[in-house]
Formats: structure tokens, C-alpha cells, sequence
């Protein structure tokens, strides 16, 4: 596969599991300075791992959300709260993502996620709510 296909590859999956919307402002904010990371992720995280056969969205989602956990990064572990949904999530599934995380990464951590988590989640019911 060659770089192109790999981008092409790459944005294909990165929009099935962030959201057009998300991918859309995303582009839409790069800089002369962020473009180039923005075409690196594209072409490596999204085209070259998450298209890898060897394990389904479900796992690699459980993956990144512990991770995430794992390393604090809050803004990443929020936005791939949301994207979980579209990998076959459940908050049942994240709840047990948080507490395993909870033994391995620190309960400090597990305690933020769990606070991250609820705010996604009454952020996600509220906008459902105003859905005619």
C-alpha cells in the first residue's frame, strides 16, 4: 500500500469511528504548523493500526480508553469515550475498561476517568434529548 492509499485508508476509518464532524473540524483547524501531524496520524494510526486485521474496533477501543487511562490524557480519553459507541461499546463495556484500569493504572486515574466518562455520557443524552 502506498502512502496515498494509506491516508485514504486511514481517514475512511478515522471518520467511521471519530464522526465526520469531529474529522471535519479537525481538518479544518490545521495549521501550516499541524498539518503535517494531522497527515502522520491519518496515515499511521488510522491507515496503517486501526485498519490492521489482527484485532476488531472493539479491542483496540478498550485499548486506547485504557491507555488514555493509563497516561491522563483526558482531552484523548473524552473523545475516544464518544468514538466507543461507534466501535460496539457499551457503557457497561467502559465502566469495566474504567475499573480494570483501576488495578493496573491507579485508582486516582480510574477515579477521572469515571468523572470524564459521565460528563461524555450526559453530554451525548443531552444532545439525544434535543433530537426531534
Amino acid at each position: 500500500m502506498d502512502e496515498r492509499e494509506r491516508h485514504d485508508r486511514g481517514m475512511a476509518v478515522r471518520r467511521q469511528v471519530l464522526g465526520d464532524a469531529w474529522v471535519d473540524r479537525a481538518n479544518a483547524r490545521k495549521t501550516a504548523f499541524s498539518g503535517e501531524f494531522q497527515e502522520l496520524i491519518t496515515r499511521y494510526a488510522w491507515g496503517e493500526i486501526w485498519t490492521r486485521p489482527g484485532l476488531e474496533r472493539f479491542t483496540r477501543s478498550c485499548m486506547v480508553l485504557s491507555t488514555m487511562i493509563a497516561l491522563g490524557r483526558w482531552e484523548e480519553f473524552r473523545l475516544h469515550v464518544r468514538a466507543a459507541f461507534n466501535n460496539g461499546l457499551t457503557r457497561d463495556h467502559i465502566k469495566e475498561v474504567v475499573l480494570q484500569a483501576a488495578v493496573y493504572c491507579g485508582v486516582p486515574a480510574a477515579n477521572t476517568a469515571i468523572h470524564h466518562a459521565e460528563a461524555v455520557f450526559a453530554e451525548l443524552d443531552a444532545a439525544r434529548d434535543k433530537t426531534p
